[in-house]
């Protein structure tokens, strides 16, 4: 029931325009679409004056921390990291890879009002639905809350999304709660740069390129940093890396673990990987 209090506080009536919406949505998803089991993340969704941020919950946390002296950020190529301007479906999503990396999408949906609406504490939401990135998606909005957003790319709504979810069940939204927040909270050090690297621009089959030359070759730095470094050093699934020769079968466990964890929310911008024998 804490959303509830969270929303009556923030008081959803004109905010001046140096103020910031805060919404934490509790994001969970299967890494592994095979799979029964979920991860939890906590994400933040803020709506700034002239953009809008979406990214880990938990870096606001270590932000705080790594001011005072730490450096500590968190990222995965799972949570979607990503900023647009304020009523625009142009998309800055951001990666951390091989390096810090950003692209540009324009993620424009076309939705379907429903009739249906259900009841959540003393607010009524209303159904829509729409096809996006290869997924059928649901989300239930509030048209009392006049924010036309929602987590991730999902916006357009006459009314701010509390729950969304995609029709296998891979993926889920919930809103947790809301702050206001005075002034725009700096995200500098975790999304425009992270730990002081400045993203690189790409396009997407750029970053598809890279991926797929780390899958077809994931041990590649090992194998040339194995002679300068002590045996034992390099680890694969636990395993200590003693000799060269066990690097082919250290390969594959990570070309395994990479394609049974490849669950993208988008599937039409995802990369496509080889299947290895």
């Amino acid at each position: 029931m804490k959303i509830y209090t969270f929303l009556l506080l923030v008081c959803f009536t004109t905010l001046s325009k140096a103020q910031t919406h805060r919404f934490i949505y509790e994001y969970k998803f299967k890494p592994d679409s095979s799979s029964t089991n979920y991860r939890n993340v906590n994400m933040a969704l803020d709506i700034n004056p002239k953009d809008v941020k979406f990214y880990n919950y938990e870096n606001i946390i270590n932000d705080s921390l790594n001011k005072k002296g730490g450096n500590n950020y968190s990222t995965s190529p799972d949570i979607p990291t990503l900023r647009r301007l304020k009523n625009s479906y142009q998309n800055t999503n951001y990666e951390m890879m091989m390096d810090y990396f950003s692209y540009n999408t324009e993620d424009k949906m076309d939705w379907k009002l429903e009739k249906e609406t259900k009841t959540s504490g003393q607010y009524t939401l209303q159904k829509a639905t729409t096809d996006f990135g290869g997924r059928h998606w649901t989300a239930w909005f509030c048209k009392d809350i006049n924010i036309s957003e929602g987590p991730y790319k999902f916006r357009g709504l006459p009314g701010l999304i509390f729950e969304l979810n995609d029709s296998k069940e891979n993926f889920f939204f919930k809103l947790a709660k809301s702050q206001k927040l005075e002034k725009t909270y700096d995200t500098s050090d975790f999304l425009e740069s992270f730990a002081g690297k400045k993203p690189v621009l790409v396009s997407i089959a750029n970053i598809h390129k890279m991926m797929l030359q780390f899958y077809n070759d994931p041990t590649k730095e090992m194998r040339e940093k194995f002679d300068d470094v002590p045996p034992g050093t390099f680890q694969v699934g636990g395993t200590k890396i003693t000799s060269k020769e066990q690097f082919k079968e250290a390969a594959k466990v990570i070309q395994n673990f990479i394609a049974k964890n490849n669950n993208p929310m988008d599937l039409k911008n995802a990369v496509v990987y080889p299947v290895i024998n």
